[in-house]
């Protein structure tokens, strides 16, 4: 046996070791259950309110998802110049309006201003809501709107600006004050953001994982250490598939799922898909064609 190989062979041996003596004393904590993800069949939540179908962000978006039996919605939130937490996706309003500016340099009147529905197109390839005024919704109105929803929160002010920095207690205020901390859930794509909101929450609110929860979590799924990831989040949005790190796995969800921990795939838009990934274990999809998630809706509702 050559040199090279008996090192080889140390080296897994030492490894198989690590592994069998982790693998013994590892005891993997479960989240806790949350009463906002306690449903017993698939969910469908609307992205942005149904982006396809209405000007995303809007009222008429929301309501028309309802129209759609939808369970909830899931909505990206910003703060304005005057700490107003508004729904919007963007740092900028260019893209919507047609304007350009920040929106954290923006009031929220002077936002309600501008037309969010400017540069919607929809389905049939025409803008209806172009000579229409399309406002901006802030998170207390859809809250209080649709109080029987769902609402999945994204936090997109970065936490390393005046704005972020601010989110987390307000969003935390605004949700005590209108008693709806059993049915959100909280994320940020900054993992940080969610830290810092948990700090005010202390787990009494479901968490949504960023960017770092998600390759921690598929990292430690696709190595031969997963029984040492301990999550800190208790739902996982992803999409089918994000650079070298496929989602779209039974194994996958069933990893998560084994810890309490939650899959909701994201900007789902065919049948086909939505069917699959339900029946493979996801918790639910987020849609914006609420007017086809309608018909997995009605083949789950009755169950």
């Amino acid at each position: 046996m050559g040199k090279k190989t008996k090192i080889a062979l140390a080296i897994a041996a030492a490894s198989a070791a690590v592994w069998a003596g982790t693998k013994a004393v590892a005891k993997p904590q479960k989240r806790e259950d949350k009463d906002v993800l306690s449903f017993t069949r698939p969910i469908v939540l609307a992205h942005h309110g149904g982006a396809h179908l209405a000007p995303e962000h809007s009222m008429l978006a929301f309501e028309k998802a309802v129209q759609y039996g939808v369970d909830g919605f899931k909505v990206d939130v910003r703060l304005t110049k005057d700490e107003e937490i508004i729904l919007f996706h963007d740092a900028s309003t260019e893209r919507l309006t047609g304007v350009s500016s920040s929106v954290k340099d923006l009031t929220l009147a002077e936002l309600r201003e501008l037309n969010i529905g400017e540069n919607f197109e929809c389905l049939e390839g025409n803008y209806p809501y172009k000579n229409e005024q399309v406002e901006v919704v802030t998170l207390r109105e859809l809250l209080e709107t649709f109080p029987e929803k769902v609402v999945y929160i994204d936090i997109k002010d970065a936490p390393d600006t005046y704005e972020g920095s601010l989110m987390p207690s307000k969003l935390w205020r605004l949700l005590e004050e209108l008693q709806a901390t059993n049915r959100v859930i909280v994320s940020s794509n900054y993992s940080e953001q969610a830290d810092r909101f948990n700090l005010y929450a202390q787990n009494r609110v479901a968490l949504g994982a960023g960017d770092a929860d998600i390759t921690k979590a598929y990292t430690s799924f696709t190595s031969q250490f997963g029984h040492l990831f301990n999550p800190k989040v208790d739902v996982f949005e992803v999409p089918l598939k994000s650079n070298v790190m496929n989602f779209d796995s039974p194994k996958f969800i069933k990893f998560l799922s084994d810890l309490n921990c939650h899959v909701l795939y994201t900007e789902i838009n065919d049948l086909v898909t939505m069917s699959r990934l339900v029946r493979s274990g996801a918790t639910g999809i987020i849609t914006d064609r609420p007017d086809i998630a309608e018909t997995l809706l009605k083949k789950y509702v009755n169950v």
